[in-house]
């Protein structure tokens, strides 16, 4: 699927996240990459195969910055 050179990571690859945008879509808060995941706002994804990964955002410190 994937034409870019070097070519992007495949979708069943750890790093998946790190393929191409092909298709964007901020008001309804997905992507498509070019290795065929559909990349959501809150860091969930849908590959290919139907899999579906869990969002994975990172946690807070539970620090709020000020100005100082």
């Amino acid at each position: 699927m994937c034409q870019h050179q070097p070519a992007c990571p495949s979708a069943d690859s750890a790093d998946r996240e790190a393929a191409h945008r092909v298709a964007h879509f901020p008001e309804q808060g997905w992507s498509l990459l070019c290795n065929g995941v559909l990349q959501f706002e809150d860091t969930g994804e849908l590959l290919p195969d139907g899999q579906i990964i869990a969002p994975h955002r990172p946690l807070g410190t539970g620090h709020i910055a000020t100005a100082a």
